[in-house]
């Protein structure tokens, strides 16, 4: 049944157009991802599509009495708000307490906050899940969301994706989260050039029909070294395809990448990086730290070493942000001390955008910190970096007070990258950016050589960048996880992780139904027994490498040691690897 009809829409805000002519339509059960460059149309298109904007020309029909629930990107309530009126409005207690769908939107959306808490004062994540709870707990037809999981945490997303997954109504999303459309969506459309190109898939069906497009129109080999295909290479490879539910075994996506090279050469990378940052990078010993009279971290210990590439997850409150504050040196710990190497040049990019000066140009302001840079064995101008993170020519001229929160993301991202660091901590960093700039951004990356910190929601930035995950379990303590974003989701689920409550925080939580534990298959006695021996495996060559690292940082200026320990190195790595991939599949039963 057809719910909505777009017919020869065309929209335009100056100049240019954002719609030319666009004819299509969403059908009972469709579950659609839209994707495209920021500023190509994806929310005009939403908003169209739900009468919330007018077409200059064309015609927009909605089937009769069509139930339509719309997420918009601004979370606005009235002065008086709470949590209560917003969500269930004036329904009767024993009405919603009632309903299991009900409550399990509130378990799952509103934990730890009052329901009679009002909303002004409230963060923007605290804000952006009433908005969802609100928007799903009525029944609908069609449920439109414009980035939904701005502002939420790898645990809320998860959570909404899971439920959306068990939704019945049709779903138009647009997200620059590449995880979350795989999850949800089963067709895509992309907003380019004032066409709507419509992909039958998820996300992950939708790089390979882009890559096979593009070999279709140009067979060249500079066309064959796409990012689209270098994406695809790392859908096949990556963690997603060591997962107990593989989204993505196309055979026809092997020719495509047969030739293409890993990611990134990881003895090659950590080599240039020990050379330029030594044995030490960062050494946390005995830290402990408190903030607003809570503990966060208690007596915990880590070594950073060069060329890590480090993923940070957990909970709200458990110390993601003030971690990186504390490697920053902005934060002083409470005791214990954080040994910084000597040769470290460090680059911290905050969730907050940096102060710049409003009326230099773009160019201007990425060439005051650098013409040029190396990066990996590249040289690129100023201008060709601004370029590949969508900057053309003339928004390079453009003063930097004119330009979107997005826009100044990736400035603030380019001017890290221009000082030449050797060791970068990024909170939060795809924040704003479209998913064209985040895979220009994970290519530079890749080439990058340091040691690398990442804080993100963004589950598929995270696991493409880096190679390790370690988790703040809000418990104090910091803890790598062999499984990876997995191993996280699964911990929260079962409960091994502890909630964080920080000052001020609602004392009151929702009422609702218990959440129900999670069944785990209970492993022999002979599994357990090789799990620990493979983890134990795990343990010594973690450390085997770090001796390595370090024998190399001594041994800069002896070229046959270097070979040596070279070889030696790359010998551990593929242990490591083959280890940890025993590990996973025996994880997995």
């Amino acid at each position: 049944m057809n719910l909505i009809n777009l017919e020869n829409v065309s929209k335009a805000y100056g100049p240019n157009p954002l719609l030319d002519a666009v004819s299509l339509g969403i059908e009972s059960g469709w579950r659609i991802g839209i994707v495209g460059r920021n500023g190509y149309g994806k929310s005009t298109l939403m908003n169209i599509m739900a009468r919330r904007t007018e077409a200059d020309s064309g015609r927009v029909t909605h089937t009769g009495g069509l139930r339509l629930a719309m997420l918009v990107q601004r979370d606005e309530f009235a002065p008086d708000a709470t949590v209560r009126s917003v969500v269930l409005g004036d329904t009767p207690e024993h009405e919603w307490a009632g309903s299991a769908d009900i409550r399990d939107i509130l378990s799952g959306l509103l934990t730890g906050l009052d329901l009679d808490a009002p909303l002004a004062g409230m963060s923007g994540g605290e804000k952006r899940r009433v908005s969802l709870a609100a928007l799903l707990v009525p029944e609908s037809d069609v449920i439109m969301l414009d980035e939904p999981t701005n502002h939420l945490d790898i645990e809320a997303i998860t959570w909404l994706a899971r439920h959306l997954k068990g939704r019945r109504e049709a779903l138009a999303v647009v997200t620059h989260d590449r995880w979350f459309l795989d999850e949800v969506t089963d067709r895509t459309w992309e907003v380019v050039d004032g066409r709507v190109e419509r992909y039958e898939g998820g996300y992950s069906a939708y790089v390979l029909a882009k890559a096979e497009r593009a070999r279709v129109a140009d067979a060249t080999e500079a066309k064959r070294q796409n990012l689209m295909r270098k994406e695809l290479a790392w859908l096949r490879r990556g963690p997603q395809a060591r997962s107990t539910k593989p989204k993505f075994r196309v055979d026809a996506a092997q020719a495509l990448i047969a030739d293409e090279p890993p990611l990134r050469d990881k003895v090659e990378l950590t080599k240039f990086a020990t050379a330029r940052l030594g044995k030490t990078v960062y050494d946390v010993e005995d830290v402990s730290l408190e903030l607003g009279g809570n503990p966060v971290f208690e007596r915990i210990t880590w070594r950073l070493g060069p060329g890590d590439r480090i993923g940070l997850v957990g909970v709200n409150g458990s110390g993601k942000t003030s971690m990186l504050r504390l490697l920053a040196g902005t934060v002083r710990p409470d005791s214990g001390r954080v040994v910084r190497g000597k040769t470290v040049a460090l680059a911290h990019l905050s969730q907050e955008l940096a102060e710049l000066d409003p009326q230099r140009r773009v160019l201007e302001s990425v060439e005051e910190v650098a013409r040029r840079i190396t990066v990996g064995k590249r040289e690129w101008t100023a201008g060709q970096l601004l370029e590949r993170l969508g900057f053309k020519t003339d928004a390079q001229w453009k003063p930097v007070g004119d330009l979107s929160g997005g826009e100044r993301r990736r400035l603030q991202i380019l001017r890290l990258l221009m000082a030449e660091p050797n060791v970068m901590l990024l909170d939060e960093p795809t924040n704003d950016l479209d998913i064209e700039t985040l895979t220009e951004v994970e290519d530079i990356l890749d080439g990058w050589p340091g040691t690398l910190v990442v804080v993100s929601h963004d589950r598929y930035f995270l696991e493409r960048v880096t190679d390790t995950v370690y988790a703040l379990l809000g418990d104090g303590t910091v803890r790598m996880l062999t499984g990876g974003v997995e191993e996280y989701l699964d911990r929260v689920e079962a409960g091994t992780v502890s909630a964080v409550r920080t000052p001020g925080s609602s004392a009151a939580p929702v009422q609702a139904a218990p959440a129900k534990p999670v069944q785990q298959s209970k492993l022999d006695w002979k599994t357990q027994k090789e799990l620990d021996r493979l983890e134990r495996q795990l343990d010594k060559l973690t450390k085997r490498e770090a001796e390595l690292h370090g024998q190399m940082a001594d041994a800069a200026t002896d070229h046959e040691r270097l070979l040596d320990l070279d070889a030696k190195l790359k010998a551990v790595l593929a242990e490591k690897d083959e280890v940890e991939m025993a590990w996973l599949e025996l994880a997995e039963g």
